[in-house]
């Protein structure tokens, strides 16, 4: 590996697929903090470029965007070629739990065939090093809590699926070919926003996870939270998840590109939960936000929805043992952080 004399970094970029959503731009900034030079490939359809534009204003540098789709061939070839990629962070893929039950074939059709377009383009280029962006739900209803890497794995929604069945890929690949070097990290509830307010979460529509759906009724956007059941077997009867500020989430990614150029890369060692291994309910969301935004949630009780689990949170100390990783943001510092976004910017990156 051709090294910069700076900063010990490959000198090859990373291909940075996703790199305008959510999780990606946040990484962004840390992957520049860190020395690392990337492009990004996104199709833009649930993302903005107006929020890789904020990227370059917070890190004083312009950003090689490419609009393209994982499932373009021809694009991605073009780019290889264009460009030394020397690997690949790849976030990109559908990521909404209950679109993806109503159009399974376009989740499958865009996650598993376009991770498929890519390692086919990244095997003939000569590109062995992934990163890939898992999910909890690989584990489906996990039978007892905190979770570790090696509980059984079993989803439970096609979106979820996607995740298990593109792992299942990964491993296969690397049987085949064992010069293949992949890290997966299984997010949990990945939440908050940069701290200067300029880039956070602008999901489509209505949103689908919890914290953007309270920071909309907090600003005035939506009336009230539906909380979906309140009847678990948990301290409150709301489900509890482990929640992780999209910083600390950026950092892991940093810390496993890293451990793939490392020497002490292990493929045994390759599958981490990245979570901060505590568990909130919705309530304790509600109450912290409230407290956060000086504002009042209001919220009404309604019947679970189908697929939903009572309790998931992570043991996330593999992580810490092998990427040296480990959460530091607070559940206060999450809901302030939103706060700041959501107010500065009632409309995402729409003006």
């Amino acid at each position: 590996m051709v090294l910069d004399d700076k900063n010990g970094c490959s000198m090859s970029k990373i291909l940075v697929t996703g790199g305008a959503g959510y999780i990606g731009t946040h990484t962004l900034i840390s992957l520049h903090e860190a020395g690392y030079e990337f492009i990004v490939y996104d199709n833009l359809c649930n993302s903005s470029q107006e929020a890789l534009k904020r990227v370059e204003k917070i890190i004083g540098e312009d950003i090689e965007f490419i609009k393209g789709d994982t499932r373009d061939k021809k694009t991605l070839q073009k780019l290889f070629q264009n460009h030394d990629i020397g690997s690949v962070i790849h976030f990109a893929g559908l990521k909404a739990v209950g679109e993806s039950v109503q159009k399974p074939l376009e989740y499958y059709d865009n996650n598993i065939n376009g991770t498929l377009v890519l390692l086919e383009v990244m095997k003939e280029y000569n590109c062995k090093k992934i990163l890939f962006s898992s999910s909890a739900t690989v584990y489906g209803d996990p039978h007892a809590t905190p979770i570790t890497e090696d509980f059984p794995l079993n989803t439970t929604n096609p979106y979820g699926r996607t995740k298990l069945f593109i792992e299942e890929i990964l491993r296969d690949l690397y049987v085949s070919d064992d010069e293949f070097e992949i890290v997966i990290l299984r997010y949990f509830n990945p939440v908050g926003a940069h701290e200067s307010g300029m880039i956070g979460e602008d999901p489509n529509g209505i949103p689908n996870n919890l914290m953007p759906f309270i920071s909309q009724v907090a600003v005035g956007k939506r009336e009230y939270l539906s909380i979906f059941g309140g009847d678990y077997d948990t301290h409150d009867g709301t489900g509890v998840r482990d929640y992780i500020h999209v910083v600390d989430l950026a950092l892991a990614h940093v810390k496993a590109l890293d451990y793939i150029n490392s020497r002490a890369f292990n493929i045994q060692h390759s599958t981490f939960n990245i979570g901060t291994g505590e568990g909130y309910s919705v309530l304790d969301i509600v109450k912290a936000y409230k407290k956060a935004s000086q504002k009042e949630i209001p919220y009404k009780i309604v019947k679970r929805r189908a697929g939903d689990i009572a309790k998931c949170f992570a043991n996330p100390n593999l992580a810490k043992e092998i990427l040296g990783w480990k959460a530091t943001k607070t559940i206060e510092q999450m809901c302030l952080d939103s706060w700041r976004w959501q107010s500065d910017n009632p409309n995402g990156y729409k003006k």
